[in-house]
């Protein structure tokens, strides 16, 4: 018993204290870590003592790519929240670089026997990536669904934002503010959210030469926004609040100020974006709204009866705050 204490303990983040309170009922544990202690007992395989056995109706998995980018923590959050009280245990899968592939997190949650997998921005918003994993993955009886980066080889319920509103939005909004010059830096080409924010772009008269492709990174914004000001952009629309505050930090390192001398409009509305500086002006993903509807999906899929194989998008939001301005 000592030896699967210090497992589930492991597994959990926790002390074998901890564990033990859990498994014998004793108070001073709260929700938040008892669930933990649970999922990890789920995952390692350990039987559970009667008075736990009723609390879940399975496994569910949940596979994201990262979670530097606080639009994932915010993503899994309400995910987990949902999924806990529908009596089932969440298991977060995250990718990092050099661990475990998405493939390789997909079989070990098969292995443990989940009852059904929600993919966040995975390869399947790749339009590169051979989708035939998941053709395979739905052969094991395994049902999964999608968010973020929609494609018709897969059939699977999706839930999107709408990439294509939010360039709209965001390029609409520097517009009234004077702005001409305006520039999109997003991701990779390859990526489904990249590829429909440029199509939405194009679609406003804008030359593809006002548009950079990056990584969805802080480091990535950066790059593509200094090549953008070398153009003579005084505004700049990211695929990312990462990618955002990289366009900010290449402007201070010319001298310019946001928004006096440049406007940068970010992507996402992450966590505590609020408190940057100056506060970002963003796009807000509506991710409560999407991660009930893809927990809901899924569990109609586990149910017996699927929810149409096809996307459900749901609209953006401005948010505007300090880091856009009237042009000079």
């Amino acid at each position: 018993m000592t030896a699967r204490l210090s497992d589930i303990a492991t597994q959990a983040g926790v002390s074998e204290a901890t564990v033990s309170r859990v498994v014998n009922g004793k108070p001073g544990v709260s929700p938040a870590t008892r669930q933990a202690v649970v999922a990890a007992m789920d995952v390692l395989g350990y039987e559970r003592p009667p008075r736990l056995r009723q609390r879940s109706a399975g496994l569910i998995g949940l596979i994201t790519p990262e979670l530097n980018n606080p639009i994932f923590p915010a993503f899994a959050q309400v995910i987990e929240q949902v999924l806990s009280r529908d009596g089932f245990t969440p298991v977060l899968c995250t990718q990092t670089p050099g661990g475990s592939t998405e493939d390789q997190l997909t079989e070990m949650l098969v292995d443990r026997g989940v009852t059904g997998i929600v993919f966040v921005s995975g390869l399947h918003a790749d339009t590169t990536a051979d989708t035939d994993r998941y053709v395979k993955l739905a052969g094991r009886g395994v049902p999964f669904v999608m968010v973020n980066g929609y494609t018709d080889r897969i059939k699977a319920p999706f839930v999107s934002v709408d990439h294509r509103a939010a360039v709209r939005l965001a390029v609409s909004h520097l517009q009234d503010l004077g702005h001409e010059r305006i520039g999109l830096a997003v991701g990779p080409s390859r990526f489904v959210p990249a590829q429909r924010m440029v199509e939405a772009f194009t679609q406003l008269d804008r030359d593809l030469a006002w548009v950079e492709h990056s990584l969805f990174t802080v480091e990535g914004g950066q790059a593509a926004a200094d090549k953008l000001y070398d153009r003579g952009c005084t505004a700049v629309v990211c695929g990312s609040d990462l990618m955002a505050f990289g366009a900010i930090r290449a402007a201070r390192r010319r001298d310019l100020h946001v928004p006096g001398d440049i406007s940068v409009v970010g992507f996402d509305d992450s966590p505590l974006i609020v408190f940057a500086d100056p506060p970002l002006t963003t796009i807000r993903q509506p991710v409560e709204a999407m991660g009930q509807a893809a927990v809901h999906a899924l569990l109609e899929e586990i149910g017996g009866t699927p929810a149409p194989h096809a996307e459900f998008v749901f609209q953006p939001e401005l948010v505007v705050r300090g880091s856009t301005g009237a042009r000079r």
